[in-house]
């Protein structure tokens, strides 16, 4: 069976899903950690892959990004193809002077002004956890591999420009966001109103608070921290 976006058969895929914005990053996870994998899909250039770590079966698939793009591909991989948990692995950027660059975030909950789960099922709420059990297992594998974890909040954002500019002093304060990205709370939902589980880790890949950021290559290649994790909990 395949599907408007993923050209995956039933079985293509395993029941745990590392899920990176960029599809050049699930490649390069694909290439450089797992254990023959398997091109399933390449429709729109949205690359999935699927192949063993340790001998567990483990699929890595781009996202795109924003929630609209991770809302199509996880409800696809949670609703037809039998996913039982996706892992979000990516970037973000720091609203709080205490995460630096390449610092690893664990998401407790994502805050979001937007309108994703009112309009995709009727859902008025502005936040929404991750799975406390994907969570406590991300959790013990970076004890594991001594990787400093820092946990809270994040800003789960529909727009990348503001015409005013960011107004994260405000919602550091208020909302007690520590970082922004643009894609948990469309994938937390989507987990939460099918029944499945979802978490999301990301690495600093910039400050709106120094003004620091990373380059391209380093977003898509030096993020490994993040995926030693993942790659470490997956079933």
């Amino acid at each position: 069976m395949s599907t408007p976006h993923n050209s995956a058969n039933i079985g293509d895929i395993a029941k745990t899903v590392l899920m990176p914005g960029d599809p050049l990053r699930a490649k390069y996870i694909a290439e450089t950690f797992l254990e023959n994998p398997v091109l399933f899909n390449t429709v729109r250039n949205m690359f999935g892959y699927t192949g063993t770590y340790h001998g567990k079966k483990i699929s890595v698939m781009g996202s795109g990004m924003g929630m609209p793009s991770i809302g199509i591909y996880s409800y696809e991989l949670f609703n037809f193809y039998g996913v039982e948990r996706i892992i979000r692995i990516g970037s973000a950027g720091a609203y709080s002077h205490d995460l630096k660059l390449f610092d690893v975030m664990l998401v407790t909950d994502t805050w979001s002004e937007s309108h994703y789960a009112k309009v995709q099922s009727g859902t008025n709420k502005h936040v929404i956890r991750a799975s406390k059990v994907l969570n406590n297992r991300l959790e013990k594998a970076a004890k594991k591999l001594q990787i400093t974890l820092h946990k809270g909040r994040v800003h789960s954002s529909d727009v990348f420009y503001r015409k005013d500019g960011s107004n994260f002093k405000e919602l550091l304060e208020k909302q007690n966001c520590l970082a922004v990205e643009m894609e948990s709370f469309a994938l937390f939902h989507n987990a939460e109103v099918l029944g499945k589980q979802a978490a999301c880790l990301l690495t600093i890949s910039d400050s709106l608070v120094t003004k620091a950021e990373t380059s391209p290559q380093e977003r898509e290649t030096a993020f490994t921290n993040m995926m030693k994790i993942a790659l470490e909990m997956a079933e």
